[in-house]
């Protein structure tokens, strides 16, 4: 097929408006897939994929198009997930492409994600096809989504294609719409070298790491030699092909085409995703633009359950590794959870959709520690440090400042909604920049928040305070200097290591409250009383006290003098003191889950 007839699109949206099964359309509609192999959400081939109802990874696949003129054409579509924890995966997709399907719901209208998405590809030039999804819905505004269309991402409201993609209203105006104004393949003339653009990876077990490739300029076969910009890597190439579907063999892969390549590296950690190849003995002078590191934001840890599975848990790690650039793991212990792992996350969803995998296909049992970011702390002898788990935070005494990670945040709210929002924002130590009123219905705020405080609860109460119809795109900000402290837990004067966390000075006395609750709640009662408690360095700021298990002593005596009574009481209380002072409080494992469940 020629380079003229060739279109690379992607489709993006925020999350749920429809992606995936707009791509099972246009499959459906060009014949790359016969009726009966058709099924729903065909390009999700996870599971979890599936059963969310979301998009985790990146999926590549041509389609044989014939025009109502008679001119065939080739297209490469990439189907890219929409959560903001995946937006470095849509940012390499959209490198790969010329153009972009821009799809919005059309009963929920421009979301946070929906400009996220539309400014990326707009910031890499692409050609932006708007289409109004599931038009057909009862709920469904076409005329208020148009004129968002307009107002907020500032795209002509005629250039948009309406569109349904459960009923199939539309699609051969979409296809018509990619081959008559979307560009042909870019850079295909650059006379440097070849460039090829890594925008994902996965590990096979036959065939080691297939990498998914687009062919900017030049050519790679079968028997090449090939080199990895970025570091000088070598390798050689194994085999080439296409997605149609599935994985199919070709000879040669040209430019402008998309498709995978096996060479003979065998670890995933060796190929960077957005790393450009070029050939080992005529290297191209310039790399593909855009190529940046993927760096974890969320920390957690992850130990099993039951300690033998030690050595299961990382072999499965091992693997998930390999389909997964963006997932970092080193070994740890603890003494209160035995041995395990300090993973990275993107976000918050990615350790969810991770530590669900591992218990799924791998079948462990598993428990996760209360998920933490990368703190910067100066010491006072000028040595600047990352720490990413409150046990490794030095001495107070050596402190001298503590950096925290902020976003920006852009939250997309109903009107009626944005003084509880402010309450939330305020209550998570951020900062509203500025608003900005959207239409009659919908406003836009530009929030400055401290990463910490969104880990955990932050979306669930957006969505249940605006009702479902609130959204939230975010992107690293700077690192910002505040009152942080690590806050203990300790039981009968023993800190907890499991339990240990960094927060604001502010917040800490609230947090270690609620937990010495929590655990006074889980916890066994002993034999003598037991002292749970909250601190800061060598401060008390919370306590809870667990009540002594009584043994009556003074049953057998009936009648005669109180001091006999006295004098057995007095005994036993002697007893405890000594109990207590020699005694050891086990915390038992339903106790660490019970308690990091409920702060998770």
């Amino acid at each position: 097929m020629s380079l003229q007839n060739t279109r690379n699109f992607c489709i993006i949206a925020h999350i749920d408006h429809g992606k995936t099964t707009l791509s099972d359309r246009l499959l459906e509609m060009t014949n790359t897939i016969e009726q009966r192999e058709m099924k729903e959400q065909l390009l999700d081939s996870m599971d979890l994929e599936r059963e969310r109802g979301i998009t985790i990874k990146s999926h590549p696949v041509m389609l044989n198009y014939t025009a109502p003129d008679g001119e065939r054409y080739t297209l490469n579509l990439i189907d890219t997930p929409g959560h903001v924890d995946f937006a470095y995966e849509v940012s390499r997709s959209l490198a790969a492409c010329e153009g972009a399907l821009l799809l919005i719901d059309a009963s929920q209208g421009v979301e946070a994600q929906t400009v996220a998405n539309a400014n990326l590809a707009m910031s890499q030039n692409l050609t932006i096809i708007p289409v109004i999804n599931k038009v057909d819905l009862p709920s469904a505004n076409v005329d208020h989504v148009l004129q968002q269309l307009e107002d907020v991402l500032a795209i002509p409201a005629e250039d948009a294609v309406l569109a349904s993609g459960k009923s199939g209203i539309g699609i051969q105006d979409i296809l018509n719409g990619i081959t008559a104004k979307l560009p042909s393949p870019r850079w295909a003339e650059y006379e440097g070298g070849t460039r090829v653009l890594i925008f994902d990876c996965v590990y096979d077990s036959y065939k080691g790491v297939i990498c998914y490739v687009r062919v900017f300029s030049g050519s790679l076969k079968r028997g090449d030699q090939v080199m990895m910009m970025s570091d000088g890597t070598r390798a050689e190439i194994k085999e080439v092909g296409v997605f149609k579907p599935k994985m199919q063999t070709t000879a040669f892969l040209d430019a402008g085409n998309v498709g995978y390549l096996v060479t003979n590296i065998k670890e995933v950690a060796d190929i960077k995703i957005g790393d450009t190849i070029t050939h080992y003995t005529n290297p191209a002078k310039d790399m593909l633009p855009g190529y940046q590191e993927v760096r974890p934001m969320v920390f957690s840890g992850i130990y099993p359950i039951d300690t033998s599975d030690y050595e299961k848990l990382k072999v499965s790690m091992g693997k998930l590794r390999l389909n997964d650039a963006a997932f970092t793991y080193t070994a740890e212990s603890s003494v209160a959870l035995g041995f395990g792992f300090r993973c990275g996350f993107l976000g918050l969803l990615h350790m969810e959709i991770i530590t669900e995998r591992i218990r799924r296909e791998y079948g462990l049992d598993i428990i996760t520690t209360y998920p933490s970011v990368v703190y910067r702390v100066s010491k006072t002898d000028g040595e600047e440090i990352e720490v990413d788990n409150p046990t490794n935070l030095p001495d107070p005494a050596e402190i001298e400042t503590i950096s925290e990670p902020t976003i920006k945040a852009t939250l997309h709210i109903p009107n009626g909604s944005i003084g509880d929002i402010l309450a939330l924002i305020m209550e998570k130590r951020g900062v509203c920049e500025n608003t900005e009123t959207l239409d009659e219905d919908r406003v836009m705020l530009h929030v400055m928040l401290p990463l910490n405080e969104i880990l955990v609860d932050f979306n669930d109460r957006l969505k249940s305070i605006t009702k479902g119809y609130g959204s939230m795109d975010y992107e690293l900000s700077d690192y910002q200097e505040n009152d942080l402290v690590k806050l203990d837990i300790m039981v009968n004067g023993e800190t907890i290591d499991a339990f240990s966390s960094i927060c604001h000075r502010e917040k800490a006395p609230f947090k270690g409250r609620a937990l010495c609750a929590k655990l006074k709640e889980i916890l066994p009662r002993q034999l003598y009383k037991v002292a749970l408690q909250g601190a800061i360095g060598g401060k008390i700021i919370a306590r809870e006290t667990i009540s002594a298990m009584r043994k009556d002593v003074t049953a057998k005596c009936y009648g005669g003098d109180i001091s006999r009574k006295r004098k057995l009481l007095d005994k036993q209380k002697e007893g405890k003191k000594r109990m207590k002072q020699i005694g050891k409080v086990s915390i038992p494992q339903e106790a660490f889950v019970d308690i990091l469940k409920s702060s998770n």
